[in-house]
């Protein structure tokens, strides 16, 4: 039997699994920590439960595909509910808005809070859906590096578009043409942090994101976003595979330009095919250390990363919800300090998460479970400490003044999740969350491929490679994995 071998158990990895098990390899997964998930993991705090990574649930379909391809109903392992609304913004003058699920209730909002025009929200809504429709499936669902994707009619459509795919254009440039409000203009722009990016550089090609949420809309997996990570790993085990845990991969053996086995503290273990899970940077550094590494891809520009405080809050704020945005007074400001002057904002957006809105057992009664976010540079040398102190006291202040209530007494519990702590965790070099970032024209075909033009039987899936980060990317850098490696046996024979 044919043998498939998995760096990391991270989400892109735990669904590359899957894939390969359907297509008849027996798999084994190797994970440096303790337990599966990567990024998405969770832990509790005295009696506070937090999701300490991925919060934002887009694309169920990706995760229900895994389930359907092993000819498994996906509700008895997995449920989740569209939210409504999906995030509560709130500006530094004192507006806010709820943005509604459905485009129309979320554009009369958009009017009666901010005095935006109801049809220019839905014109941007469904160019941002025509745009995506169009595109990705030649720029998301398949390789960007094989000849075959250029030679499909989904090419044609993707050349349709373009034109209005606002390549010349910076997104923010593109979203202050069409909105006058810098209000809204702030909330279109955010979704550039999506994948990391700043939206004074990152091409208008980024505003096919919001297609994603307010149009397919965003979702909330039951038992929180680690119950995504679990119940695939449920899957996996049963179609046999293994997961080896607090075993990192040492080195990735090759022999002849082909891959041979895969090194552990225990020993080598032979391998047909070899996926890597693990960020390219370390992979060719560390695994493949005697191979010639990509070296212009590999020096790309690293995304932002993220400061996060989990705060067990000992009271609950009726005017919070699952998701929650606290916007900066200079957004192009606070991206200047994360990507020129690699520090952090002294007054940052703020992103709180509350997964004890939707499941109360989350947090004491009374309390609520708060995963608070700052985008901050990754990892260059700075003074983590110094701006950790200096950061939380910026979004207490903050905090404290737009929700009339002083936070810092109400503080039950505290950890805190720094660039440093996310590259030792996840090996997410120099503490990326994203790879690298899109702040450039060509950023998308600069992403490393999802497999080794110079060593056969080498692949690659999630957030450093093809087509990005975030949970939905990752899934789909697994799929392109998973229809790239040759079968061994037709799936129904599995």
């Amino acid at each position: 039997m044919k043998k498939a071998a998995i760096v990391g158990a991270g989400i892109g990895g735990i669904a590359a699994s899957v894939r390969l098990a359907l297509k008849g390899y027996q798999v084994t997964v190797y994970e440096a920590n303790e337990s599966f998930g990567g990024k998405m993991h969770e832990f509790w705090l005295g009696g506070y439960r937090f999701d300490a990574g991925p919060s934002l649930f887009t694309l169920p379909h990706l995760v229900d595909e895994l389930f359907e391809l092993a000819g498994r109903n996906p509700a008895a392992y997995f449920s989740y509910t569209r939210l409504n609304p999906i995030t509560h913004y709130f500006w530094p003058d004192g507006s806010h808005l709820k943005a509604y699920a459905e485009p129309k209730e979320f554009a009369r909002e958009a009017e009666r809070q901010l005095g935006v025009p109801q049809q220019d929200v839905l014109e941007v809504l469904a160019r941002s859906r025509r745009l995506y429709n169009g595109t990705a499936d030649t720029f998301l669902n398949k390789s960007l590096h094989k000849a075959r994707t250029y030679l499909s009619p989904d090419v044609l459509k993707a050349l349709g578009c373009l034109s209005d795919l606002g390549l010349n254009i910076t997104m923010h440039d593109a979203n202050a043409k069409k909105f006058k409000d810098p209000r809204f203009v702030q909330l279109l722009d955010r979704f550039a942090t999506y994948n990391g990016s700043d939206p004074y550089q990152a091409p208008g090609t980024l505003n096919i994101i919001p297609h994603l949420e307010h149009n397919i809309g965003a979702f909330y997996p039951q038992g929180g976003m680690y119950a995504i990570a679990s119940s695939l790993v449920k899957l996996a085990e049963e179609l046999g595979v293994e997961f080896r845990y607090s075993e990192p991969v040492e080195q990735i053996v090759t022999l002849a330009g082909k891959v041979m086995s895969v090194k552990t503290k225990h020993g080598n273990f032979n391998a047909d095919v070899v996926v890597s899970n693990m960020d390219v940077v370390p992979t060719y550094r560390k695994l493949l250390s005697d191979h010639p590494a990509p070296e212009k891809t590999l020096q790309q520009p690293r995304s932002s990363s993220a400061l996060i405080y989990y705060w067990g809050i000992r009271k609950q704020f009726r005017e919070l919800h699952l998701h929650n945005i606290f916007f900066s007074k200079d957004y192009r400001e606070e991206f200047e300090h994360i990507f020129q002057q690699k520090t952090v904002s002294p007054d940052p957006t703020v992103y709180i998460n509350i997964t004890s809105k939707l499941e109360p057992g989350d947090a004491p009664p009374g309390c609520e479970n708060w995963f608070v976010m700052v985008n901050v540079p990754h990892h260059q040398g700075q003074d983590w400490q110094q701006l950790i102190a200096d950061t939380r006291a910026s979004v207490l202040r903050k905090l404290s003044r737009m929700l009339h209530t002083d936070i810092a007494p109400l503080i039950a519990q505290e950890q805190v999740l720094d660039p440093l702590l996310i590259e030792r965790r996840t090996s997410s070099f120099a503490g990326a969350l994203y790879g690298s970032s899109s702040n450039n024209l060509m950023a998308a075909f600069l992403r490393h491929p999802n497999f080794s033009s110079q060593l056969e039987g080498l692949y690659f899936c999630g957030g450093s490679v093809h087509p990005g980060g975030g949970v939905p990317l990752c899934l789909l850098s697994a799929k392109i994995v998973g229809e790239m490696v040759p079968a061994v046996l037709p799936i129904e024979e599995v």
